[in-house]
């Protein structure tokens, strides 16, 4: 046994070795390894949406019932994740990931044997488990000089899984699985490309010398690093926090009720819609976040971050006012508003963080400061919930979305400004000189 170990540890070291002498293979394993895990644990969260859901005594608001539990739930471990992502040594991060996620597939199949209405709750579990997922995968791919790309393509995992796990769902209820058992029954079919992908996770070496040189080390962060580190930029990180969770709620509604949209917009939804215009989608934010890693130095990257997110928030008044005026259809609107909404949200995911640790040369991680971002956006998200529980397939939803769109991308707009003012008048420390390989060679 002892041998077998010995020679499972070599075999270990000699692929990490392997792909740190070798950039573009390593970034292109990241890639894969990172988009096939979230895409995967997608598969978990997700299917469920695709039903309509009803159940007495809430009619056809079980659905919004449903949603608010598993938001609950992942909201619950986002708060949870800013001291545990934060804190979470590099070594821990495989084991917890498989946990979590086998977890979620429980939630699932007791969500399926648990009698209706009560099974509400099993959501929530679903939730509590998968909220902390995206933190570990990050973990994996921060403070890199090709960070923004790698993450790119992450985010690019849950734009058209959300998509396709939809499809999944609708397609396994019309193939005959009833409502309950649909979430656990396509859970199942993602958990053993799961555990491959996650495997490719643990292969992944470290950040390099000269990716610590561009990006600063990235190192677990005690509770009163953490503080001291929100004190100092408090003014441009709520501005930029109080955008996000604007844009959160919209990317959430526009995610979680894509059938009703489609519905109002006179589109019935066919399995393969909403694989298609996330496809789009996607590949536009890809193309676009993607590119900030060609950009060596990190403020200006950080402040072209800003304007990416600008310029989404003013496709998402376009689109809002080419729906009105009649002048695009269904799928472009749906695929423009996407596009408007996930450019911002991505940016903050890839580049917006990234480069401000770089910038500020402090200790700490990207996790950090995304779960305090998303805890914040997800329990923003709650409370609308709460007070719209009747947005359901009725003919309002589509009105009352749009005029949440609008109103939500200004505010936005006008924070990011305010946010890209204070960061504007920061002192930094100067960039350490250094003179990069090209991308390639060892």
């Amino acid at each position: 046994m002892s041998a077998l170990s010995a020679m499972s540890r070599t075999e270990r070291r000699s692929l990490k070795d392997h792909l740190r002498d070798r950039p573009k293979l390593s970034a292109a394993w990241c890639i894969v390894a990172a988009f096939g895990t979230y895409a995967c644990m997608y598969g978990l969260r997700k299917p469920f949406t695709a039903a309509g859901y009803e159940a007495p005594p809430f009619g056809p608001g079980f659905k919004a019932f449903l949603v608010m539990s598993q938001v609950l739930g992942y909201t619950l471990s986002k708060w949870m994740g800013i001291r545990i992502i934060a804190e979470m040594q590099p070594s821990q991060r495989t084991a917890t990931l498989l946990g979590l996620v086998a977890a979620a597939e429980v939630s699932l199949v007791l969500f399926g044997w648990v009698p209706t209405p009560y099974n509400g709750v099993l959501l929530f579990l679903n939730g509590l488990a998968l909220g902390l997922v995206f933190g570990l995968v990050l973990g994996f791919l921060e403070g890199r000089q090709l960070t923004e790309a790698l993450v790119a393509a992450l985010c690019a995992s849950f734009i058209v899984a959300d998509g396709v796990t939809k499809s999944a769902g609708l397609a396994l209820l019309e193939a005959g699985i009833s409502e309950r058992w649909m979430p656990a029954t396509c859970g199942a079919f993602f958990l053993l490309p799961l555990t491959g992908f996650v495997w490719m996770l643990r292969k992944i070496p470290s950040p390099s010398p000269a990716d610590i040189a561009a990006r600063s080390e990235r190192t677990p962060l005690d509770r009163a690093g953490r503080r001291a580190f929100l004190a100092r930029y408090a003014p441009g990180l709520i501005l930029i926090i109080l955008a996000y969770l604007l844009i959160t709620v919209m990317r959430s509604l526009r995610a979680d009720f894509a059938p009703e949209l489609w519905s109002g917009l006179g589109t019935r939804g066919q399995p393969a819609i909403f694989t298609t215009s996330e496809l789009w989608v996607a590949l536009g934010v890809l193309s676009v976040n993607g590119l900030a890693s060609t950009v060596r130095d990190n403020r200006r990257a950080f402040f072209l971050a800003l304007a990416i997110c600008g310029a989404g928030l003013l496709m998402v008044g376009g689109a809002i006012a080419g729906h009105r005026t009649g002048r695009i259809g269904a799928f472009p609107f749906m695929v423009l508003f996407g596009l408007g909404l996930y450019l911002p949200y991505v940016a903050v995911h890839t580049t917006i963080f990234e480069r401000l640790i770089a910038l500020t040369r402090e200790r700490g991680n990207v996790g950090h400061l995304m779960y305090v971002a998303d805890a914040v956006g997800y329990l923003g998200y709650l409370a609308v919930m709460f007070a719209k529980w009747r947005w359901t397939a009725d003919s309002d939803f589509l009105p009352q979305f749009l005029q949440l769109g609008g109103a939500g991308a200004t505010i936005s707009l006008v924070a990011l400004l305010l946010a890209a003012l204070f960061f504007a008048r920061v002192r930094y420390p100067a960039a350490p000189v250094l003179r990069v390989a090209p991308l390639g060679t060892a």
